[in-house]
């Protein structure tokens, strides 16, 4: 009698589980460039997702982002040069054009923001 009992609350923990908005995230938080772009169309700026392995995110102001497994080996990347001018935020090399006019701060801050964020 005593396992039905015990049962019971599992079965009605699972349950309550169900159908629940926040019972799965609407973007993979493990997906970078993806949660990203969720990210900065919240804020307002266009972006998409391209690259080899879908690594990059591409804001349609013009500047990119490019992701690495880990902060070290986006470090790395730039003592390699393929960083270079590149601020590294995280996992995440943002490329800016050196010339930025006053409409691209507000598209780079979201950016920074987001990846901050990360």
């Amino acid at each position: 009698m005593k396992r039905p009992l015990v049962a019971l609350p599992l079965l009605l923990l699972a349950i309550s589980g169900c159908g629940s908005d926040d019972a799965a995230p609407a973007v993979d938080e493990s997906d970078k460039p993806g949660s990203t772009v969720a990210c900065l169309e919240a804020e307002g700026v266009s972006a998409h997702v391209e690259g080899e392995d879908d690594e990059e995110v591409v804001l349609d102001a013009g500047p990119r982002v490019r992701f690495y497994l880990t902060a070290a080996e986006a470090e790395a990347a730039q003592f390699r040069g393929a960083g270079e001018g590149a601020e590294q935020i995280g996992s995440a090399l943002l490329f800016v054009d050196p010339e930025v006019d006053p409409e691209t701060e507000d598209v780079l801050e979201a950016a920074e923001s987001c990846l901050a964020e990360l």
